[in-house]
Parts: structure tokens; sequence; C-alpha cells
């Protein structure tokens, strides 16, 4: 990202966001630069002080109150998010109540997780009393997606609020109106801590400005090149950086699996948000046995699906008008490389919409199965075993979610703990973004570092260990004063301690 914006300009004029579905104009938002960032940054920080400097049970009871007032407001929040992404209202509902589990888990498991903790010590410090606590980084920056713009923002916002920090927040240039009314219900409901957090507008220039704006963490999510982006910049002053880019997931089929329930599971994966989920399904390795029943099951329940602007749809359009071409190219390439298309093909994309697409026989390198497709499409191959099929799903340069059906579960998580993805999900799809406690992330391409859970408290904070001496100790090793014959008899003792088993 390239910053050209003069430092001493004003603020720029408005953008305006869209409709995905009828390409009418939303709203007018504006474009924040380096100093209204600074500004934003600088005023999160203020705030943080005081918050920072409260009980954990005060912040608490402050994001619960701010939960609270989302709630209240959950029609307004999710008629925002339809209305900028395109998705149903019922799918953008879904998206806040799952945001409020995750918001709860935050507030209420803090304290736990991030109090001060006492750690053993070895036989020469038993004179020192050791412990270690988690303390706030400061003031957080969150780049947030257009997918799920409350959602997987919220999974770095909640938990980096909970910790004690201060957050500014720049969403995707798509949904600005979802950020922007997070923020005032945050201001109305924490008065007292108003600017805490504060959303900045813009496209890649305001992201560039949170990067280079001083913030000590900034969580990104977003694919792999513009994340390689933004990472430079933070490299430049060493502020820390944490990516989630997307996913190639893949969903693994035993010959004794449940197939009714699977491909129900593998059609909502896959089909879901129109198929513009980081952890969608979008790569099946099946039983070669059972490979054709799944397929027709699959196809049936896809064929019953249909996209559009109406209440009754199933799904919405492309949220990014970009996508659209990606998807045809990912359908056309593997239907010319030998694929078959069992549902669909290159003509269901016809913008902004994207019929249900099934493909089967797909090459293991046609972009279709190596790259990020973000729309509905789902490939179904076939595999020898199960062996064959985790050889495959880790074959890819992403490794974010995966799932497994298998009639034992105990198999299942068997041949998850296989793979590399992290989060594996055994006889559902996505189970584990539902679970506030379980971590989420991925590695490679898919980024790096965790949010939610115990984990996603802590990646928002600094460990600061420290030592209280409780009494003198008998020989003061750490001392210039200590004979050498002293020294030496220490030095005999450790080695012939540590020489046993």
């Amino acid at each position: 990202m390239t910053d050209t914006t003069p430092a001493t300009a004003p603020r720029a004029a408005t953008f305006t966001t869209y409709s995905p579905a009828t390409g009418e104009p939303i709203a007018e938002h504006p474009v924040d630069g380096p100093q209204e960032v600074s500004r934003a940054v600088s005023r999160a920080r203020s705030a943080q002080a005081g918050w920072a400097a409260l009980p954990a049970s005060r912040r608490r009871d402050h994001l619960l109150r701010w939960k609270k007032a989302l709630a209240t407001d959950l029609d307004a929040v999710a008629r925002t998010i339809s209305e900028e992404t395109g998705k149903p209202a019922g799918d953008a509902a879904l998206e806040v109540v799952l945001t409020l589990e995750h918001l709860a888990w935050a507030a209420r498991n803090a304290e736990r997780v991030l109090r001060r903790r006492k750690v053993g010590t070895g036989l020469f410090t038993v004179h020192q009393r050791a412990s270690l606590v988690h303390r706030p980084l400061g003031v957080v920056g969150v780049i947030g997606p257009w997918n799920y713009p409350l959602y997987t923002p919220m999974g770095s916002i909640g938990y980096a609020l909970a910790a004690g920090n201060g957050v500014v927040f720049k969403p995707s240039e798509l949904t600005p109106g979802t950020a922007t009314l997070l923020a005032g219900l945050f201001d109305g409901a924490v008065p007292g801590h108003a600017g805490l957090l504060t959303t900045v507008t813009g496209a890649a220039s305001t992201g560039d400005a949170l990067a280079r704006s001083g913030v000590d963490k900034l969580a990104f999510t977003g694919s792999p090149g513009t994340a390689r982006k933004v990472m430079a910049v933070c490299a430049e002053t060493l502020t820390p950086f944490l990516a989630e880019c997307g996913g190639k997931d893949a969903v693994l089929v035993t010959a004794d699996a449940d197939l009714d329930a699977t491909a129900d599971a593998i059609v909502w994966g896959a089909l879901s948000n129109a198929g513009q989920t980081c952890a969608g399904v979008e790569r099946v390795y099946a039983a070669r046995e059972i490979h054709a029943e799944l397929c027709e099951r699959v196809v049936k329940r896809a064929a019953a699906l249909h996209p559009g602007g109406e209440a009754d749809a199933s799904y919405g359009p492309m949220t990014l008008p970009g996508q659209v071409a990606i998807v045809e190219r990912h359908v056309s390439g593997a239907v010319s490389a030998g694929a078959r298309a069992l549902l669909g093909g290159p003509e269901s994309v016809r913008a902004p919409y994207v019929a249900p697409v099934v493909l089967t026989g797909v090459p293991e390198d046609a972009a279709a199965m190596t790259e990020e497709t973000f729309g509905p499409v789902v490939a179904v191959n076939a595999v020898a075993d199960m062996d064959e099929a985790v050889e495959r799903a880790n074959a890819s340069r992403y490794a974010l979610g995966a799932a497994v059906f298998c009639r034992s579960g105990r198999t299942g998580a068997a041949i998850a703990a296989r793979l590399r993805a992290g989060a594996v999900s055994v006889n559902s799809v996505l189970g584990f973004a539902a679970v506030p406690a379980l971590p989420f992330g991925g590695s490679q391409d898919s980024g790096f570092g965790r949010i939610h859970g115990a984990e996603g408290l802590r990646a928002f904070t600094a460990v600061q260990s420290t030592t209280v001496q409780r009494f003198a100790p008998p020989v003061a090793l750490t001392s210039f004063a200590v004979p050498a014959a002293t020294r030496k008899r220490a030095v005999r003792l450790a080695r012939s301690l540590h020489r046993r088993r």
C-alpha cells in the first residue's frame, strides 16, 4: 500500500458505498488520511489510560453493557450488514448473534485468563518469588474485511478491549457503515470511555496510515498479498502484526460417513454467504466407493438453492465486484482442464450473482484447487483412502480450517490430528467458529497468530515477568564478592544434579 496524500493536506472528500445487489448508493463516508488517523490513535490512547486502570471486573461490566446495546439494536445492525454486503437479513442477524457470543466470552473470561500467575522457581532461586502478568499493549489497530464485517473484526476488537487496550478500527471500504455503528454503540453504552474504540474509514491509503500511526499492534484480515504489504510497513517500526488471510478449506469424507448429513454440511459450508467465507468449504476429498453417491446428494441439495435479492433467496450477491471474474476464471479453467460440472458451470456466473457450481475430477494443480475461489463453488474429488485425502488436503499453501466426516468420532479426530489446518471440525463444518473458547487462525498463506479464546486474549497483551526476593540467599552468586571457591562448589553441585535423569 502506498499513501500519496501529503501530511499537511486537508481531509479528502467522501467516498460512496453501494448496494452489491442493486448498485444503488447507500451512504457517504469520509476518507481519513494520516492526520485523521493520528488523531484517532491519540484519542484512543488517552481513553486507554483510564480503561487500563479500571479493575478487570469494571471493564467486564462495561463490555457487557455494550453487548446489551448491540443485542438491543440487533435489527439495525443486521440491516446495515445486509445493505452493505448483500447477504440475506437472516444471515446478517446470525452474524450479530455469533458476535454477541464471542464478546460475552471475552468480557467474562479476561480477568481469569490474564490475572497475575505465580510460577515455580528452581533450586538456585528458591529465595525468589516469581510471577507473570499480562499487561495491555496500549492501542491496537484493526483492519477488517467485508465478508463478515462485524463477526470477524470483533474477534480482535472485543478481545483487545477486554484485555485493557484501546482500538482504532479501519473497516473495509465496502462496509464502513457497520463499523461506524459499532463504535457509536460503544460510546453510547460506555460514555465515560468514549473514544476508546474509534473508527477510521477509507481505502488502502487509510490502512497504510493506520499501519504507520504508532499503534502497539496491528490485527489484519484480508488477502495474503495485502497482508505482505501491510506487514512490510509494520516491519519498519517493528509493530507486532497478526494476520488472518483466508483459506482453501478441505472436507474429508470416509466410506462409512453419514452421506445425508455430510452433503447437507458441504452445501451449507460451500454456498452460505455466496461462498464468501474464509473457512468455508472449497475442496472435498471423498472415499472412492461413496464418491458418486455423495456427489448426487450434494448436487440435489445445491440445485434447490438460488441466489438473489429477494427475502427468500438462499444467498445474496458477490459483495466484491472483482471477485466475480475470479470465480468465473476458476470454473472455466477447471472445466477446460478436464473437470466435469455436475451442477452449473461458467454460465452460472451472472454478475452480481453466481448460481451454485459443483465440480468433480478437478486437477489438483487447477486454480480452483490451489487458489481461494471465495464464491459458491465446490469441487468434490475422489480419493483411494484417507491417507490420500490427508496428503491432498495438506498440499495446499493455505492452512486455516478443515472438516472430517466419519461414522466414528474417534476415528474422525485421529484423521483431524493429521491435518495442518489451524481448526478442524468432525462431523460438522465451521463448528469451531461458534465456540468462543477455541482459538482461531492458520499458518502459511492463511496467516499467523490467533484470535478468540484465551490465546486471543493473550494475543493483545505483553507479558511481564517479576521476581521478588523473599530472603537473602545463603550464597549470593550474583555478586562480585562471592569467592571463586564458592562459585566452583555451586557449579559442581549443579552439574551433579543435572547429570541425573
